[in-house]
């Protein structure tokens, strides 16, 4: 006997959905994870985080979407650990050992806030090779795979606010806001340096993404055990974009 399969459309919903992703999960397996989970037509992201970083990550549904291209040049704010005496290829802490420093001599807090001082405002960063920065049509981080080391054009970012929030030594404990474009790994790899003894990114928590913040993200596991219904509950108004100067602004 032929059966007749049931053909359950993809819901069309417009707006926001802060989720607090898990570590380990990259920002493309939340969006296909929670697109598939609740059929949906269309899901993006606002803002890609390393599979070992948790915290803010916007997700657009719909129409939405639309508004990715200006959410991502809104600022960003981290609290992040910096590994100090361990040096990897990745800049953080899941990446290959190039070199270690047993027991590394601890610094004062004065020189530390010397060298942190360096990096606020508006400063040069060499993009990491493990990254999706092209160059020549390949993504950077396909060719440190394979063991290369290419020479990387510094570019501009600005760092607003950088606080030292605790040192637990070998360790210390930094928040920062910076701008679009800042690799938070790399930041940790440059101050390991400046100190002398090599650093790598231990943790990252993002904990504002423009206007979203981690107060208002559902843990990836809630977000799944909504209904349709809650879930459609859930979502924030989509954002409005910014109007060219001389024109009134419009919902994204």
């Amino acid at each position: 006997m032929q059966t007749t399969r049931v053909h359950h459309p993809r819901r069309m919903l417009d707006g926001v959905l802060v989720v607090d992703k898990p570590r380990d999960w990259t920002s493309h397996d939340v969006v296909a994870k929670v697109r598939a989970h609740f059929r949906l037509h269309k899901l993006g992201h606002a803002g890609t985080l390393d599979p070992v970083a948790t915290g803010v990550l916007v997700l657009l549904a719909g129409r939405a979407t639309k508004c990715a291209e200006f959410l991502l040049a809104d600022d960003k704010e981290y609290r992040f650990v910096v590994r100090c005496g361990i040096t990897t290829d990745t800049q953080d802490i899941t990446g290959t050992v190039l070199a270690q420093i047993e027991n590394p001599p601890e610094p004062s807090r004065d020189t530390i806030e010397q060298v942190l001082a360096a990096f606020r405002g508006q400063i040069l960063q060499v993009p990491p090779m493990f990254s999706a920065v092209k160059i020549d049509g390949t993504r950077l981080y396909k060719l440190g795979r394979k063991g290369r080391d290419i020479p990387r054009e510094p570019r501009p970012i600005t760092i607003s606010e950088l606080v030292l929030e605790k040192i637990h030594w070998p360790c210390i404990t930094l928040r920062a806001v910076c701008s679009k474009g800042t690799y938070v790994r790399t930041l940790c790899h440059d101050i390991g340096q400046q100190l002398g003894v090599g650093g790598c990114m231990e943790s990252l928590v993002r904990l504002r993404s423009g206007v979203y913040t981690l107060t208002q993200a559902l843990p990836l596991p809630q977000v799944l055990q909504l209904t349709p219904e809650q879930f459609a509950a859930a979502l924030l108004p989509m954002p409005v974009r910014p109007a060219p100067p001389g024109r009134p602004q419009l919902p994204g």
